[in-house]
């Protein structure tokens, strides 16, 4: 449910962002890319929100990643969060695109033609012409590393304990940040989940193999690899330098420390047992 809202508004403020952008439908535009980010930031704060109680807000198969290497979140609940996040982001995108699929066909100029360069990128991410390889994958790899460490560091309890309702706020203008400062150059996935969903909606409705052969599978080492890798080194690196909960793998004692440690507490409780006693 979290990632369908995510992809719903998101993709839905692209789509009248741009395409009221064309006479043929709007006399005026309704939207710009201001408005786009707003939708990604608002259907994100959505989706983590709704979720929260269920899933523990996990709509970003990238997060559940990290969570899973560096908090001790369960390997084997992974594949079934991502299917989870996964189908949500590829309902969320058909419903928006049935909503617009007039409008999307007006400025194609047919219902029988669809191009990523005039509306398929409303839905996935691609990289601008200008941008080499390289760049892509460092653009998304920094800013999934900031969306990563916002959440780590909204959810830090030695930050001070986060009032109920905050997390889901604090990461609203994180989202917001990262696309209006980082967006301009990917798109701004940060969201494996939220681009592989909308790709392979708009594989299904007409944009064919091309969302996939995008140079030469970007859609998989860029929008994919790129968060994956970027918030597991942010979670390393968060955890390493900044957090001390002992559920992180970088504080966690070894197994000779914790029989220390127990040791020495059944020896104190047996002199606090003597001293009583006496």
């Amino acid at each position: 449910m979290g990632a369908f809202i995510l992809c719903l508004l998101g993709c839905g403020g692209n789509c009248q962002a741009n395409l009221s952008a064309n006479k043929n439908v709007s006399a005026n535009p309704a939207g710009n890319v201001v408005t786009s980010n707003l939708s990604w930031a608002i259907g994100l704060s959505l989706g983590v929100w709704i979720s929260a109680n269920y899933s523990g807000g996990h709509v970003n198969p990238a997060v559940t990643i990290a969570f899973a290497t560096v908090r001790g979140f369960p390997w084997k609940k992974v594949p079934i969060y991502f299917l989870a996040q996964l189908l949500g982001a590829l309902c969320g995108a058909g419903v928006a695109y049935a909503t617009y699929f007039n409008a999307i066909s007006i400025v194609e100029g047919g219902s029988d033609i669809r191009t990523i360069a005039v509306t398929g990128n409303l839905f996935g991410t691609y990289a601008a012409d200008y941008l080499p390889s390289v760049s892509a994958f460092f653009a998304e790899f920094i800013g999934s590393a900031m969306l990563l460490t916002a959440i780590f560091m909204a959810t830090d309890k030695r930050n001070g304990p986060a009032p109920p309702g905050v997390v889901p706020v604090a990461i609203f203008f994180v989202i917001l940040g990262i696309s209006s400062a980082l967006g301009m150059d990917t798109g701004a996935a940060l969201n494996p989940a939220r681009d592989l969903g909308p790709r392979i909606l708009t594989a299904m409705v007409g944009y064919g193999s091309a969302v996939f052969n995008f140079r030469n599978q970007y859609w998989l080492w860029c929008p994919i690899l790129g968060p994956i890798f970027g918030m597991i080194m942010a979670a390393f690196f968060y955890d390493a330098m900044l957090y001390r909960g002992s559920e992180s793998i970088t504080n966690k004692p070894s197994e000779e420390t914790e029989r220390h440690h127990l040791h020495s507490c059944a020896r104190q409780n047996k002199l606090c047992g003597v001293v009583e006693t006496v």
